[in-house]
């Protein structure tokens, strides 16, 4: 059996950036030959666009590897980089954040607005005892006080975990133990599909019977006006920052400082608390934010749909477009309330420029048809941008064609919690964009696709995408267990990093991503993607999303199982359960090979999925091999698992 991951699909289209977008880009095509020549002198320029209170002389320490240390000697202070150099370079009445809030209701802070909240805000902070190096748990809904805490627990020195509003009180506990945070910052709750979701009680639920010890206060931001049982510890977010002080200034500390732990979830069934430093994340969640959404702040209204829950929400949210001084949006709820259309609304009424969403929602937006979006004026929007899964080149065209009007150019980005910011993107006014591919490491990143052996591959082979250098945004190790990071990450490929991702190189040398290593099916001896699969069923007529797992086969060893949802003017067409599984299974043998067809196709109404957008695939494997479900908690609806479950159960897999 060969080594590398077989590659089936090839994609020949390719959109050039119109002469004028490549005219008055920010990134320029010698931009790559520079940070080549001189990569650490590159990222020691990227670095001096922050204000540093005191510069920095050495731009990266690796004697330590695999903890790297950026920009050692120098120190900043995250917020004011965020917020009061703005005000001091004349920018004070530009606005920082429009806040649209699921029911309509909306408001707007300006930088010298935005940068007062937070001063108010390090003031509480300081005066419940919270300093330097001491953690607090922000578990808050997707409202300006999410990232007004953020950047209050920056301005102070102190790390910030952020923990999704849409974990149960079980994960909660479990995080604010690991990190032993000292205060909890919640909400009573926020309003998501159309009605107020309390988060307080998940918060009550950790904290009784002195589960979580470490914690002392809790701050509670009044968002819906719902009732909430008050304990001891609790304390009004708005009575707090009444009473505080208008005043604070900003200290500096060393750039490796600790920001945030944010916590993904570990194969182990432990959380990995996922740790990040200030000066070189900072630097690279700036620079990639400028250079990929081609940013112009005086003039860009920039909305990323991620929470801040997710590690989008804290580079492209929370820090880096304020740390450019851009204009944004942040948006409370789902894209389907009150209405289907709501987003495209968003735009519309912000005037959005630069949009940043995830393939699943795409999708989604595929599946409801075109006829929602183009009751919008969608022209402002000049980039867009991808995120969390690697897009298929059928929702791709559609995000091209239906909402940027076939002018905008896609960056289809790769990166994660682990990497801090971008790593693998086009750059819209330079690359050739080609649907479903990430395409090159950004100047400044070495990326490889290697194979079991950790050298690097030829184009037209697949197997495992390694970094080979330290960047500036990289994890400096899991929370309280470095063997763990060493073991996780840096284990599999001596010297190159290595967080589960397969990946190819086409024939031109762009990179496209497999999914996770996880995703990979052995089917009679032959590896195959599970994401080429997918985006075989999606290249359907009939499939709006797809989800394709391996499930154990005695005779093949895997199986292709998948799980389709139909477009819904094509239901009717489609006709029974068992014709669209008969028609597609010959559709991927005739894309791909029939080494590729599936087992079984199971048309479902939703699949499971987190409220960040990612398909639980874990779930599906689950079904697949008739195994009791696992974990549910992380779903958007816990729901959907029992209705998939149901479906088998009565029979109705092909």
């Amino acid at each position: 059996m060969s080594d590398s991951i077989e590659i089936q699909s090839h994609e020949t289209r390719h959109f050039a950036p119109s002469a004028e977008f490549a005219a008055k880009a920010q990134a320029k095509p010698e931009i790559y030959a520079i940070a080549k020549a001189d990569r650490l002198g590159f990222w020691a320029e990227q670095a001096n666009h922050l204000h540093w209170h005191k510069p920095f002389t050495k731009t990266l320490d690796w004697s330590e590897a695999p903890v790297a240390k950026w920009f050692d000697d120098g120190e900043l202070n995250v917020a004011y980089n965020c917020l009061d150099r703005h005000v001091l370079a004349g920018n004070g009445e530009r606005i920082a954040i429009h806040f649209e809030g699921e029911p309509g209701d909306s408001k707007s802070y300006t930088y010298a607005e935005l940068t007062a909240e937070v001063k108010r805000a390090a003031n509480v902070l300081t005066s419940l005892g919270i300093s330097r190096g001491d953690r607090v748990a922000i578990y808050l809904p997707m409202i300006a006080e999410a990232v007004i805490s953020m950047l209050a627990v920056a301005r102070i020195g102190a790390v910030h975990s952020v923990i999704f509003g849409g974990f149960s009180a079980d994960s909660l506990a479990t995080r604010i133990q690991d990190a032993q945070a000292k205060l909890v910052i919640t909400a009573d709750g926020g309003y998501r599909k159309g009605k107020a979701s309390a988060l307080k009680p998940a918060v009550d639920e950790a904290l009784k019977d002195n589960n979580c010890p470490t914690v002392e206060n809790v701050l509670v931001v009044k968002r819906t006006g719902g009732e909430v049982d008050w304990n001891p510890k609790d304390i009004w977010w708005s009575d707090a920052m009444a009473n505080a002080d208008a005043e604070h200034e900003a200290e500096a500390f060393p750039a490796e400082n600790p920001l945030f732990i944010l916590y993904t979830s570990g194969t182990t069934g432990k959380p990995k608390g996922i740790l990040h430093t200030s000066g070189g994340y900072l630097t690279q969640a700036a620079y990639t934010h400028r250079n990929v959404f081609d940013l112009r702040p005086e003039s860009d209204i920039y909305w990323c749909t991620a929470d801040v829950g997710w590690i989008t929400g804290h580079s492209y949210v929370a820090y880096g477009p304020l740390a450019n001084g851009a204009t944004q949006v942040i948006y409370e709820g789902t894209p389907d309330a009150p209405h289907p259309g709501r987003w495209w609304e968003v735009i519309e009424k912000y005037k959005v420029t630069l949009l940043y969403t995830a393939p699943t929602a795409i999708r989604s937006f595929m599946k409801l048809g075109r006829e929602i979006p183009d009751k919008f004026d969608l022209s402002s929007l000049r980039v867009l941008g991808s995120v969390g899964e690697p897009i298929n080149p059928e929702a791709w065209m559609w995000y091209r064609e239906v909402i940027g009007g076939n002018r905008a150019p896609i960056v289809d980005t790769w990166w994660q919690t682990e990497t801090g910011a971008i790593m693998i993107s086009p750059l819209p006014g330079i690359t050739d964009t080609k649907p479903g591919s990430a395409q090159v490491p950004l100047p400044g990143i070495v990326a490889k696709v290697v194979g079991e052996d950790g050298v690097e591959l030829g184009n037209e082979q697949g197997g495992y995408l390694t970094i080979a250098e330290p960047w500036p945004s990289m994890l400096r190790g899991i929370w309280g267990d470095m063997e763990r990071y060493k073991e996780t990450y840096w284990s599999r490929f001596d010297g190159q990093y290595f967080a589960g991702d397969g990946a190819k190189k086409d024939e031109d040398g762009d990179i496209w991503l497999l999914g996770r290593v996880d995703d990979v099916m052995n089917v009679s001896g032959h590896r195959l993607s599970t994401a080429e699969i997918e985006s075989a069923l999606v290249s359907h007529p009939w499939v709006a999303e797809a989800a394709v797992v391996g499930a154990k086969d005695e005779t093949t060893g895997q199986a292709v199982v998948a799980f389709v949802i139909l477009r819904l003017d094509q239901v009717e067409a489609a006709g029974s359960d068992s014709d669209v599984s008969r028609v597609l299974r010959e559709h991927v043998a005739k894309e791909i090979g029939p080494i590729a067809k599936p087992r079984q196709i199971m048309v479902v109404a939703e699949l499971p999925k987190t409220r960040s957008g990612k398909i639980m695939r874990r779930l599906l494997r689950d079904v697949a091999e008739d195994r009791p479900i696992g974990d549910v908690t992380t779903l958007a609806d816990t729901t959907v698992m029992n209705i998939i479950s149901g479906k088998i159960a009565a029979g109705a897999n092909d």
